[in-house]
């Protein structure tokens, strides 16, 4: 594949990547329209939605697919995307009925004024587990125009949706809450559409272990990172008072919208990876794909810093905006290694060596241990992310470059 060709699908991606996550980040223009206590609510609501593994369900799928169209099992794939489909809603039956049983402690917990709130997390779940399932097929077979139209129907029907209820209908945190599932809703009716060739055909059975062993690393791999880059939130949520949190929450959505930017260089680069490995081809993308994302992401960061002082106050009320703008670039300095540390990780998955796994499920089990000992401030809450996004990416470095042992290919399911 040429680079002008990698370029121009990662092109695409960026282009939809940032106009769908503009359209959500513009969400949080109707923060000026809610009490601050509902906004403060809203963070609180959405962080529970980023508990849910859905790049690790994305990148599963991903890989599941771009193996199996590169080897021709389309049968065998046709089954796993049906028992992967049933398996994530059993899941979601059993995570629903505990937050049922505990929904009244959950919403005094996070100074819920409104507990129905829980119910339409609950919707929203559900949405975030099947969207990045459908994603990672559209991935991997590298149909990238239509997970970018996907990318941007999310973001169409959560900012017309959000519109409507708190503009029209008087909606707050609940209704946002409401228009981010008709959002997940839009994206997901077209990937299920786009991929029932691949779905709807005559499954195969397949070798459930040889699966597990590919899927568990993968899932705690990328688990692993989704953990470091957006759990900090529910922490902080829970360490500080109530009205003082939407300035974290406000420099944290500008600070992740840098991911915008870099993370189609990866997402092209995975199954383009996964099927040269499978079929035993060389490929050079891990070193185009690590330049793009250290020029991006180092440009992103730079560029948010001199401009958060005009940015913050737009979006945001400007009551709010002194302190956002003084945690931007401590936040926006966490997400330019994390971002780098996604290009190995995703090398390292998509290629089979799963031995740098233990070792980041252990970094994201001393994650909260850490914090738990160093957040008198926001700045030590940043400053605790940002030394564990530099030891991931010395990880994956050393995984990548410096490790002697490397993990066998693993055998494709059959």
């Amino acid at each position: 594949m040429s680079k002008a060709a990698f370029f121009r699908q990662s092109g695409w991606l960026m282009v939809a990547n940032v106009t769908g996550g503009m359209m959500m980040w513009g969400v949080h223009f109707f923060s000026k329209k809610i009490p601050d206590a509902e906004y403060s609510a809203f963070g609180a609501l959405l962080s529970m939605t980023m508990v849910i593994p859905a790049l690790p369900l994305q990148m599963v799928f991903a890989q599941q697919t771009a193996a199996a169209l590169a080897t021709d099992r389309r049968a065998e794939l046709a089954r796993m995307i049906r028992v992967g489909w049933g398996t994530v809603f059993l899941v979601w039956l059993v995570a629903a009925g505990v937050v049922g049983i505990f929904r009244h402690e959950i919403a005094a917990r996070w100074g819920l004024s409104n507990p129905a709130g829980l119910w339409v997390v609950l919707l929203v779940w559900l949405a975030c587990a099947w969207t990045p399932m459908f994603w990672g097929v559209v991935q991997g077979r590298q149909d990238f125009p239509c997970l970018g139209w996907s990318m941007i129907l999310s973001g169409v029907g959560r900012l017309g949706g959000t519109a409507l209820i708190v503009l029209v209908l008087g909606g707050l945190a609940t209704g946002i809450m409401t228009a981010a599932a008709i959002g997940y809703g839009l994206a997901l009716a077209l990937a299920i559409w786009s991929t029932r060739d691949l779905w709807t055909g005559r499954g195969r059975s397949f070798d459930g272990r040889g699966l597990l062993r590919q899927v568990v690393p993968l899932m705690l791999g990328f688990g692993a990172f989704q953990f470091l880059f957006s759990s900090d939130t529910m922490f902080v949520k829970a360490w500080f008072p109530e009205d003082h949190t939407a300035s974290y929450v406000a420099a944290g959505t500008l600070s992740r919208a840098l991911m915008w930017f870099v993370l189609p260089l990866a997402a092209v680069m995975f199954p383009k990876i996964v099927h040269s490995t499978a079929r035993a081809e060389k490929t050079d993308l891990l070193a185009v794909t690590l330049l793009g994302t250290g020029v991006l992401a180092l440009g992103g960061a730079a560029g948010l810093c001199v401009l958060a002082p005009w940015v913050v106050p737009f979006v945001f009320k400007a009551s709010w905006a002194g302190e956002a703008t003084r945690l931007i670039p401590w936040y926006a300095g966490a997400m330019v290694p994390l971002a780098m540390a996604n290009v190995l990780l995703n090398n390292l998955l998509a290629r089979g060596r799963f031995a740098v796994t233990p070792w980041l499920v252990g970094l994201a089990l001393a994650y909260p241990v850490a914090l738990s000992r160093f957040h008198g401030s926001y700045e030590a809450v940043l400053r605790t992310l940002g030394i564990f996004c530099v030891m991931m990416l010395a990880l994956c470095a050393w995984f990548t470059w410096g490790g002697k042992v490397r993990s066998p290919k693993p055998e494709a399911p059959r």
